[in-house]
């Protein structure tokens, strides 16, 4: 048995000094009934969500097939299940396989920090499934190395100081600080001590990867599969540390570390990476599920169409041209080249692209998974709305601190109508984000959908208990039973 190490929270940590010790212990160490209320009802949302995502795309994504039969051929020891198709794997392939489909739809939630369910709950459920013939992984202990996992991810993000950093330094912060938050989750399941821990987080830190350029033109598959490495990663290095091997020490303040190696900041706001540990939840202030499965970055644009169009009565006929204007890098990479954004060819770079989803809002009033099936992307209704749609970036703007996808920017909608007027919106809020949270019966209704897209068709009264049992997760004995009814 590993040795205990009592939590302890951190006030302020100017210099950094320790700040990778602190945060393996903080990982080590928290407590469930340190977890506010709120926190915990939002973090098995995050579970039934990040579950009806990864197995949707099990049955819509051609490259979901392609990665899952590569695990199959590779053989190994049966320990995890691969969601949505079933069968199982040895448990690191299996987090690569449900890591990859958590992003495939792009309908996963998202905060600061990107995307930081798909980084921490598909490497918990493989070692979960993995251990359980030796210890059983109930829903308290489930619940808490998953929160654990999204703080670390969080904080990491909300503590850098460059202005749109991740378009700036070209990383995509779902997998550069997966491969730090996995670890968390994978090795807080494992029942590391703080030393392990550390070694968990330094190995994760030492296979660390994410470049933007996977999502530069034409988007590729390595930009749905990026959760697929790092939790892959995460779920191999927390099990390497149990074993005891050692990891990167510093990984964090270090002279080779995260700051100073891959985001380039030398003044990185050490109290938001360890301040109030284990009482602050940065997690609660920026996350939000995902109403439309698209790219994060088309949500303002999409909820700015849908007010003009709702308020203003809009029909598609009355719209003479669309202009996105300003808004963060994120928003300008998703209109340009506008040609081929306003043509996706395939669903993943109609789910990146604002021209084309900015034409399926206008149009009909709504975005779904259908809208980038080969039929959705040959729609004659949204392609010709979608010509409408142009670009103009604001010169001089003044970017947000920090880079997150979810961050909604300084970006407007203007809508000329054919009867001369010149309507504008720019939106404070997104439906889904912080200020207009979405209740369980949003996140029952988008898995029940989801889940009927599965490679392997589900019983209705399987998914009906296991909502039941992720709504009442923390009284669980077994987590692994949630798995093995959804497949």
């Amino acid at each position: 048995m590993n040795k205990a190490v009592e939590p302890h929270a951190i006030k302020v940590a100017g210099d950094g000094k320790d700040a990778s010790r602190k945060l393996a212990r903080h990982a080590a160490t928290l407590r469930f009934e340190a977890i506010p209320g709120e926190l915990l009802e939002l973090t098995k949302q995050c579970v039934l969500d990040t579950l009806g995502v990864s197995i949707g795309a099990s049955g819509v994504n051609d490259e979901a097939r392609l990665v899952h039969d590569y695990v199959r051929d590779l053989g190994g020891k049966p320990e995890s299940t691969i969601w949505g198709f079933g069968g199982k794997a040895p448990a690191s392939w299996a987090a690569m396989v449900n890591g990859s489909l958590g992003h495939m739809l792009d309908y996963d939630d998202v905060s600061d920090g990107g995307h930081v369910s798909i980084s921490t709950i598909p490497p918990g459920f493989a070692i979960a499934e993995k251990i359980s013939g030796e210890r059983k992984i109930n829903g308290k202990d489930f619940l808490t190395a998953v929160v654990a996992g999204t703080d670390i991810h969080t904080r990491l993000s909300v503590a850098i100081d460059i202005p749109d950093w991740t378009m700036a330094e070209g990383w995509f912060a779902t997998q550069l600080f997966g491969f730090i938050s996995g670890s968390a989750t994978a090795g807080r399941l494992l029942n590391l001590d703080e030393e392990k821990m550390e070694n968990a987080l330094g190995i994760g830190y030492n296979q660390m990867s994410g470049s933007r350029q996977m999502a530069v033109g034409a988007a590729t598959h390595m930009r749905a599969m990026q959760a697929g490495f790092s939790g892959q990663a995460a779920t191999a290095g927390a099990e390497m540390a149990r074993r005891g091997i050692i990891g990167d020490k510093e990984f964090l303040e270090g002279r080779y570390g995260l700051f100073k190696n891959y985001v380039r900041t030398g003044t990185p706001d050490w109290d938001a990476v360890v301040g109030d540990l284990g009482t602050r939840f940065p997690l609660l202030d920026t996350h939000g599920f995902k109403v439309w499965p698209a790219c994060a970055y088309t949500r303002p644009t999409n909820a700015a169409t849908l007010i003009l169009r709702n308020t203003h009565k809009l029909k598609p006929e009355d719209v003479e041209s669309i202009t996105i204007v300003g808004g963060t890098g994120g928003t300008q990479l998703l209109c340009e080249p506008l040609d081929k954004k306003r043509r996706p060819q395939v669903s993943i770079d109609g789910k990146y692209s604002i021209p084309f989803t900015t034409g399926v809002m206008m149009a009909r009033g709504n975005v779904t998974l259908r809208d980038y099936t080969d039929e959705g992307l040959r729609d004659p209704a949204a392609l010709a709305m979608a010509d409408k749609v142009s670009y103009r970036p604001v010169p001089g703007a003044i970017l947000e601190r920090g880079g997150s996808s979810g961050s909604i920017g300084n970006v407007s909608v203007e809508i000329k109508t054919r009867d001369g007027r010149l309507l504008t919106s720019q939106p404070t809020s997104v439906p889904g984000g912080p200020g207009q949270r979405v209740g369980w019966d949003v996140i029952t209704t988008k898995f029940r959908d989801c889940v009927s897209f599965a490679a392997k068709p589900i019983p209705t009264k399987n998914i009906d208990r296991a909502i039941e049992l992720v709504r009442d997760l923390e009284n669980q004995p077994d987590v692994t039973e949630i798995v093995r009814l959804l497949s």
